[in-house]
């Protein structure tokens, strides 16, 4: 019979905490926090438990990234191992608070200690750009919140140059590529503002944006940022650490377009307007001279008619301003991340389609 293998103490622990890491890598465990505490400014301790057990959970101070009390009931995600002291315990990744009493226990902490900082002050807040025609959406392209802003965006004004880094917007790991999307668009420096939304959903599902790491990403974002995450009644320490807060991703499209119907009917009314003062002017010169025009009135009189006739082609135009008459032909709007791999919304007269673009190439100038 083969001698069983010898390991030192050290040698051991070694290989049980490589078959831990192998076999139950990012386990995600829930339970009620006990014994929390912080040894030296730097390390977090506390236990895990339910009604029957208890596990030791620890991580660095600098990853904590909610508040933490007794009592509060939370999910974390991590991985087991054994100490050098031969003690079992659960180095912790990410935790999101669970339930309406923890998230609002968190939020309330957080938010404190975040007021008192200022990162929440009105007179940091920044305007919308006035002529915004570039714009970075942070979302995920398969939720039915961006297809409503997407649906809103088209129908209210064309014309917008529209990016969009697709991200998570529950659960772990959503945090980090949110934040990843806010420094890509910073760093590229080519759109004028970032909107971060998010449909509807639960308190837990909406409680990866109370983390304090994106908090303060949004609110140190070099470009202004407006969010819609939720119902009108959910708020975020994401909504209030940027510039413009909206109620819902379709009011995001609001604020963000004028209304092209608006637009229109006010501009129609304009040319008639400056249409009747034409009319009323020639009618002026004609009656006012018995028919007999100098050289000077005549002139008047074939700037005013040029005028009219340029009024009337911008009234042609506006009428084929809206790209509603551009999808009743059969064509369609396509929007999203436009490279090999990106996700696309293609918007035609009636429907809304997802689509994953396979291949992309330039295109010739000859077609």
């Amino acid at each position: 019979m083969p001698e069983s293998p010898a390991f030192t103490v050290s040698e051991f622990i070694d290989v049980c905490n490589d078959a831990l890491d192998l076999a139950y890598r990012n386990i995600i465990i829930e339970g009620e926090v006990a014994s929390f505490k912080v040894n030296q400014g730097k390390w977090v301790f506390f236990d895990l438990k339910d009604d029957q057990s208890s596990l030791g959970c620890f991580l660095p101070l600098f990853q904590l990234r909610v508040p933490l009390e007794d009592g509060m009931k939370v999910k974390v995600q991590g991985v087991p191992k054994l100490t050098k002291w031969g003690k079992f315990s659960f180095t912790v990744k990410s935790i999101i608070p669970v339930g309406d009493g923890s998230i609002k226990k968190a939020f309330d902490l957080l938010k404190a200690k975040l007021e008192k900082e200022g990162l929440f002050d009105p007179l940091k807040k920044r305007p919308l750009p006035d002529d915004l025609t570039k714009i970075g959406v942070i979302s995920s392209t398969q939720a039915a919140g961006y297809a409503d802003f997407i649906k809103i965006l088209n129908e209210r004004w064309g014309g917008l140059n529209v990016q969009v880094a697709h991200t998570g917007v529950q659960g772990f790991g959503a945090t980090e590529q949110i934040i990843r999307a806010l420094d890509y668009f910073n760093q590229q420096a080519e759109v004028q503002v970032i909107a971060i939304i998010r449909g509807g959903g639960s308190a837990d599902d909406l409680a990866i944006f109370n983390d304090e790491k994106l908090v303060r990403a949004v609110a140190a974002s070099r470009i202004p940022v407006i969010t819609g995450i939720g119902h009108e009644v959910d708020q975020s320490l994401v909504d209030l650490a940027a510039d413009i807060e909206a109620s819902t991703p379709s009011n995001v499209a609001q604020l963000l377009t004028p209304d092209r119907q608006a637009e229109v009917r006010n501009l129609h009314a304009t040319i008639m307007r400056a249409k009747n003062q034409l009319f009323s002017q020639i009618n002026f010169i004609s009656s006012s001279t018995l028919g007999t025009l100098d050289g000077a009135k005549r002139q008047l009189l074939s700037n005013i008619t040029a005028e009219l006739s340029r009024l009337e082609h911008t009234q042609k135009i506006l009428e084929h301003l809206n790209p509603e008459q551009v999808l009743v032909q059969g064509y369609a709007i396509v929007t999203g991340a436009m490279r090999e791999g990106g996700e696309v919304t293609i918007t035609t007269a009636d429907k809304l389609a997802k689509a994953t673009i396979n291949s992309i190439k330039e295109r010739s100038n000859n077609g």
